[in-house]
Formats: C-alpha cells, structure tokens, sequence
C-alpha cells in the first residue's frame, strides 16, 4: 500500500471509530490515563495499517487492541501501587538513611533548585561535568563554577547548622583562635 493510501485509511479509520475506542477506554480507565490509551491503540493501527481489516472489522480489531492496552494500563497501575504501598511500609535501612544524612538533605534543600540539580547530578547521578553541562544546556566550564559555588553555599548552610547545635562552638572556636600564634 502507497504511502498515500496508508494515510487515507487510516483517517478513515481513525475518524470513524475515535470516539467508541475512547469511550470504551473511558469506561475502563482513570480520566489521566484515556488520552494516553486512545492514541495508544491508534498507534499500533498506524503501524499496522496494512494488517488492520476492512469495513466493520476494522472496529472489531480496533477493540481488540484497545483490550490489550487497558489490561497493559492496568497492570502498570498495579505495579506503580504495589511499589508505592511497599516504599511506604518499608523501614529506612539504618545503613543508608543515618542522622547525617537527614542533616545534608535539609541543608540541600535550603539551596536554590539550581544549586540542588547540579549537585545532585554530581553526587547521586555521578556525571562528569561535560555530561552535566548536556543535561543543563551550558558549557562545563560553567558547570566547574556553579559546581564549585554550590559546595560552598552547601558548606556554609552545614557549618551554620554544626555551629547551631553545639553550644560550645562558638567558646571553643574562640579560644583555638585567641591561642593560635599565628
């Protein structure tokens, strides 16, 4: 079949059985999710078009595919909850999730989102900084600047809050400097 003719039938087909193959989704589905699993269905008829019946088949395949694509949807749906109702219930494990840690990721969080990308994307995702500078869409030259500011914006909210919950500090720092002989 021409490229032509394809296109062709497929509105055809695609304008003659768009609003049962929704609402057949609609009746199964979430409203977030019809959209996705209308053009979904229509995709693979694309695709397959030359495999796709003529006439009132047509419809019939059509259901078909979009049987298999709510039961996809679905299972997905149940993966995605049986994940979250696991990730709720489990306990942080005490390896991975200490009193430091807890202490960095607020002190991150006190950070511009712009500071907390970039050093997430060095510490968790570990990129380079010509990797990160795709992802940002600036030169790695700039990434090595903004990297080098964020550490210490991040030092700095980490020092303060050290400082803050150890009352002694301030005395002990004072005194280390008042007998340094520098």
């Amino acid at each position: 079949m021409t490229s032509t003719s394809s296109d062709l039938r497929f509105r055809e087909i695609f304008n003659a059985n768009v609003a049962g193959i929704e609402a057949y989704c609609r009746r199964r589905l979430s409203p977030d999710a019809v959209a996705d699993a209308v053009s979904e269905t229509f995709l693979v008829a694309w695709r397959r078009i030359d495999s796709v019946p003529d006439g009132h088949e047509a419809r019939l395949w059509l259901f078909g595919v979009a049987r298999r694509v709510v039961a996809n949807v679905n299972r997905s749906a149940d993966r995605s909850e049986r994940l979250h109702l696991r990730l709720v219930h489990e306990r942080p494990n005490a390896s991975t999730h200490t009193e430091g840690h807890e202490v960095v990721l607020d002190a991150l969080s006190t950070l511009s989102d712009d500071d907390q990308e970039l050093l997430r994307l060095l510490a968790w995702e570990e990129l380079t900084h010509a990797e990160i500078a795709a992802v940002l869409d600036i030169s790695p030259n700039a990434v090595g600047v903004r990297a080098h500011r964020a550490r210490q914006r991040l030092a700095a909210v980490l020092d303060a809050v050290a400082t803050s919950s150890d009352p002694h500090s301030e005395s002990q720092t004072s005194t280390t400097f008042e007998s340094d002989p520098r």
